[in-house]
């Protein structure tokens, strides 16, 4: 058994293929196709975390929505606001607790986002299936480590 079957490709030769790799993920995303229950809607890429956390974790507050996606409680409101007059969202009173609204998908939408979002959730659960959740835990680091060097200001 060769060293990079058993421990993986060199580092240079995973960077090659991921920088070659990335490109056409992006571009298989970019060419999912919005149902066409949903394509009159003004739907912007922010707009998909949203509605994926709301479809996997079901409904929630504002609170909730903007820990999870990482901004700020008013950019939330406004992107519920949005979609709400759209008629995607239906934002209700908790009625454990008056003050706080609860977001959810409407039932007229959710099998159209469902189907939408749907088609990643099953690449990605045909793609994680096989490895251990250490492993699966390891690739989202992984990724998760990217975005962050990749965003961070560059030091000139």
């Amino acid at each position: 058994m060769s060293t990079e079957e058993s421990t993986g490709p060199r580092l240079d030769d995973g960077v090659r293929t991921m920088l070659l790799l990335m490109p056409r993920l992006v571009g298989i995303t970019k060419r999912i196709k919005v149902p066409p229950e949903l394509a009159g809607f003004d739907l912007a890429p922010r707009h998909l975390s949203l509605l994926a956390y709301l479809l996997f974790d079901g409904p929630m507050g504002v609170n909730a929505l903007a820990e999870r996606l990482e901004v700020a409680p008013a950019t939330v409101s406004l992107m519920v606001g949005d979609l709400s007059r759209q008629g995607i969202l239906d934002r209700r009173e908790d009625p454990g607790d008056r003050r706080r609204t609860i977001v959810s998908v409407t039932a007229e939408h959710l099998p159209a986002i469902n189907g939408w979002l749907g088609q990643s959730a099953g690449a990605w659960r045909t793609a994680l299936a096989p490895l251990s959740p250490a492993q699966r835990r390891m690739f989202i680091d992984t990724l998760l480590t990217y975005e962050e060097a990749v965003t961070r200001p560059r030091a000139e």
